[in-house]
Order: C-alpha cells, then structure tokens, then sequence
C-alpha cells in the first residue's frame, strides 16, 4: 500500500515539474515575442527622424506636425509595460498618419525618390510589426489558456503565474483597421 502511495506522490511531482516547466516556456516564448516586436520599432524608430526631415524640406510650415511625430517617438522610445507600450505605439502611429497626411499636400514631395523609399521602408516595417505584434499575442494567447487549464491553473496559483496583456490596438486604430481604405484616382 505504502509503494502505491509513493508512487502517486511521485507522479503528482513529476506532473508539477512538467508543467512548471511548460509555464516556463511559454512565458519565455511570450518574452521572445516582445523583443521581436522591439527589434521592428527600433528600425521604425530610426527610420521616423529621416521621414521626419524628408517632409520638412518640403513643408516647413508644419511645426505642430513634425513636433508631435518626434515627440511621439520619443514617448515610445521609453518603453514600459506591454499597456504603455502600446498606448505609445498608437500614439506614434496617429502622428505618422497626420505625417503622411500632410505630405500628401505636397506632389514634389511625393515624387521624390528619397520620400518614396522612406514610404516603402516605413511601409515594410509597419508590416513586420503587424506580425510581430500578431505572434506576440498567439504567445500571449498560448500562455493564457495554459494558465487557465487544468491542473497547470493548480501549478500557476503556486508559483504565481499571471496572465499577461495583449498587445493591443488603441479605439483610432481599431477603428481604422476596421474602415475600408479609400482609394481615389
């Protein structure tokens, strides 16, 4: 009887070990995902002060503008928790839509080789962060519903497991992303 015992003991130690280990990866992985994300907004980061210049050029009058992008930048920049990050991020987004905007005021500028690179490259990153932000938050996911399922919830509780935020989109850009893009000729 007392082998039986022992055995149990040991099989519920071994389930612990192999789920607290599992917890482990999948917070390592989620981790993974975010520095994925970091490497993207530093090449936005370092691409913003030459599209940020590129513009002036053309539309000096623009002050608030260029103010507000740089100063955007900057905020995201300081990092954070995932919340203020992407509070941060969306505020840098806003400011390079306004950007944008008002480069399109300007057909010279538009048809500048230097601007339109730049537009290419922003374009590129911004689409590797969208996948960067999308496998964050399957790893966020991942690591969520594992701490909710049983018996892993049992070894999260012990060990103070949390669950973690999404990287999120702010009310403009969610609004955005559901609003058809308008093209005209």
């Amino acid at each position: 009887m007392q082998n039986w015992i022992l055995w149990a003991v040991l099989a519920v130690a071994v389930l612990f070990v192999i789920l607290y280990n599992r917890l482990v990866a999948l917070r390592q992985v989620r981790k993974n995902a975010f520095s994925d994300i970091d490497v993207q907004l530093k090449l936005r980061y370092d691409l913003v002060p030459n599209l940020v210049e590129t513009v002036k050029g053309y539309a000096s009058h623009e002050k608030g503008v260029f103010e507000s992008v740089t100063q955007a930048r900057a905020t995201a920049m300081r990092g954070g928790t995932v919340e203020d990050r992407s509070r941060a991020e969306a505020a840098l987004g806003s400011a390079m839509m306004n950007l944008m905007a008002v480069a399109e005021n300007y057909p010279q500028l538009k048809a500048s080789a230097n601007f339109q690179q730049l537009q290419s490259d922003l374009s590129d990153i911004e689409n590797k962060i969208a996948a960067a932000r999308r496998y964050f938050n399957n790893a966020t996911s991942e690591y969520n519903t594992s701490l909710q399922q049983f018996p892993a919830v049992l070894v999260a509780r012990i060990f103070g497991f949390k669950e973690e935020a999404f990287f999120a989109l702010d009310p403009t850009e969610q609004q955005a992303a559901n609003t058809a893009p308008k093209v005209s000729f």
